[in-house]
């Protein structure tokens, strides 16, 4: 199965399992997982299987590993670091806002091989837009180069903490903004340069390796705070992704600060 034959895997399991459960969830089909805030639907789960189930029929010798399995049997995450060819999948990716009934959610999937990320796919159901990145080829949506709208502001971050909301770090960034709460939105909003950097304190696989492959392709980077680059491996706290290295530079001398304070003003 080749790229696009993966992405069409995505495409199907989102037509077939995901959508047609958009805005009809019951409530006894939406449980909460470590908190709250971490939710996981009878969406979640059915397209986990499908796309394991599939992906696993095609790549056989293969290493397939869904967040959801992780969390039911944390001992799959162990298989991934020393596999020869291994796929991550994030079956939802936004949960949160697809149980809202919010368009901002999406199927992500990552392959590596020998613990490097090769390939990685984001599909965004409600949108139509995917995007598709190869190591070493670049990062295309729905097949064409993507063109960012970047300008001279001052580096533009967005988080999904409500205390860093309009933090500017003295006036040298712009007022944080709001993240999707969804990193298969978060890392296009990158790409396309609605905005310049994110601020991570989970770096779960399955949530990053396949938007950090996109921005290193495109010209970013993706680094943990200790200055090191995202990997499977990677277990530092803290995961910074912009648009370039200077923009990096820039939001690393001062987001530490930030995320230990409250906003104020």
């Amino acid at each position: 199965m080749d790229t696009d034959g993966i992405l069409e895997l995505m495409q199907e399991t989102a037509e077939k399992v995901i959508t047609p459960r958009f805005r009809t969830l019951e409530d006894d089909q939406i449980t909460q997982k470590s908190g709250p805030h971490d939710l996981v639907t009878v969406a979640d789960k059915e397209a986990e299987e499908y796309l394991t189930t599939r992906l696993q029929a095609a790549f056989p010798q293969a290493v397939v590993v869904g967040e959801e399995a992780v969390f039911d049997h944390p001992d799959r995450r162990k298989l991934l670091p020393n596999a020869d060819h291994a796929f991550i999948i994030d079956p939802i990716d936004g949960t949160r806002n697809f149980v809202r009934g919010r368009d901002e959610h999406g199927v992500m999937v990552a392959e590596t091989k020998g613990g490097i990320t090769t390939r990685g796919w984001i599909w965004q159901p409600q949108t139509g837009r995917a995007y598709v990145a190869e190591r070493g080829a670049g990062v295309r949506m729905n097949g064409e180069p993507i063109v960012s709208s970047r300008t001279s502001r001052l580096p533009l971050g967005a988080s999904s903490k409500e205390s860093m909301h309009g933090f500017t770090a003295h006036g040298h960034l712009a007022p944080v903004v709001w993240s999707h709460f969804a990193c298969a939105f978060d890392y296009p909003a990158v790409l396309h340069g609605d905005i310049d950097f994110m601020y991570y304190t989970s770096m779960h696989p399955w949530d990053h390796l396949a938007g950090s492959l996109m921005v290193t392709e495109n010209g970013g980077v993706s680094r943990t705070m200790d200055g090191l680059a995202y990997t499977l491996l990677s277990r530092s706290k803290g995961l910074l992704v912009a648009c370039d290295t200077l923009v990096w530079m820039t939001a690393q001398q001062y987001w530490p600060a930030a995320a230990k304070m409250p906003v104020v003003g």
